[in-house]
């Protein structure tokens, strides 16, 4: 599938695949900044996406961020119907502050299909084996 990307931004680089085989492709930063420990940050891609319909972008935590850094991506949909300028919202949870440059990989983009809904309202739902058993209730392993 092609998706049509536009760069906003001299620094923009287009997002790629490192390696044969990746499920997502790359994003990375236009700017500098610096994400206060326990702080989050907006941090730009300088890409605008043409998402075909039928597909979004979800943007994912780089793991060796993660891992290694406390670094994680939040509200991360891209809808096919969005132009606008991919941003990237990354939350500081360690108690260091972390250095973005410009160029670094914040995050990744997995393109996906979704499938449109039709929401019915209902008195009842039909019954389960589970039930409304919700946060823990499966146990921690």
């Amino acid at each position: 599938m092609k998706v049509r990307v536009k760069r906003l931004d001299s620094n923009a680089q287009l997002p790629c695949h490192m390696t044969e085989g990746d499920a997502a492709v790359d994003l990375r930063s236009v700017e500098s900044c610096v994400i206060k420990a326990g702080q989050k940050h907006i941090v730009r891609s300088g890409l605008a996406f043409e998402i075909p319909k039928g597909y979004a972008g979800l943007v994912w935590d780089r793991s060796g961020l993660a891992a290694k850094h406390e670094i994680h991506t939040m509200a991360g949909v891209i809808d096919s119907n969005y132009r606008g300028e991919v941003r990237v919202v990354l939350k500081n949870f360690s108690d260091k502050d972390f250095e973005v440059s410009v160029g670094d990989r914040i995050a990744q983009m997995l393109i996906q299909p979704v499938q449109e809904i039709e929401v019915e309202d209902a008195d009842e739902l039909s019954e389960t084996g589970r039930g409304d058993n919700g946060f823990l209730s499966s146990g921690l392993r």
